[in-house]
């Protein structure tokens, strides 16, 4: 479980193929004696499991496998060598809660459609496939490549966010253009409440008054 407050902007150093998938090594800020073997980190909002770490000339590093599944569904599949990504630890009890609950089990892809400057401020916009859209409210939020968001505006299949100068700074947003797309993962609480309704709903469907017999 993580809570897309980003701590360390990472770097793909190589990229093997794997019978199946890929196994890419990430440079990292992060101490390598500190990363278990097995633990998880989100990268760019994907959760993967560390199966090596180490520390080299050119600094620290961990490595992950990706499955097929996560290469299809995700935007692991463009990432090369020298791709920067955002990446987060999982979260430990005690630790402050700073933005929304994620779980790394990123859902799809969004497309950044406009960047618009604000000040020192960047609004983007956004298109979603259609069956993630009712998932995105005004004012819910959204973790997206990993950093969580708070949704300004909905718009159909679009929507906005703001990124403040220090997100911009400590994540790859600073370098996001129109165009680029980026993993998104819709808030677990909403879909839930989705689940919980369409269930409601077919139940309804399923029921019928019972009539009364006349004598």
């Amino acid at each position: 479980m993580f809570t897309g407050i980003v701590t360390d902007i990472g770097t793909v150093r190589q990229r093997d193929p794997l019978e199946a998938g890929v196994r890419l090594r990430i440079g990292t800020g992060y101490s390598p004696d500190g990363i278990d073997l097995g633990a998880s980190i989100a990268c760019s909002g994907i959760c993967l499991t560390v199966v090596d770490r180490g520390r080299d000339g050119a600094g620290a590093w961990f490595d992950v496998d990706a499955s097929p599944e996560t290469l299809a569904v995700t935007s692991m599949a463009d990432w090369a060598v020298g791709t920067r990504i955002n990446l987060e630890r999982s979260l430990t009890l005690g630790q402050e809660m700073g933005g929304h609950m994620v779980t790394g089990h990123v859902d799809g892809l969004a497309a950044i459609v406009e960047r618009r400057a604000e000040g020192e401020m960047a609004i983007f916009t956004f298109k979603v496939p259609a069956e993630l859209a009712r998932f995105v409210a005004r004012k819910g939020s959204v973790a997206l490549d990993g950093t969580s968001l708070t949704v300004n505006a909905v718009e159909g299949d679009r929507f906005s966010v703001m990124l403040i100068p220090h997100t911009l700074a400590v994540t790859t947003w600073g370098t996001r253009q129109a165009g680029d797309h980026v993993n998104i993962e819709v808030d677990l609480m909403a879909r839930y409440v989705a689940r919980l309704a369409e269930a409601d709903a077919a139940n309804a469907r399923t029921s019928f008054p019972t009539v009364a017999a006349r004598a």
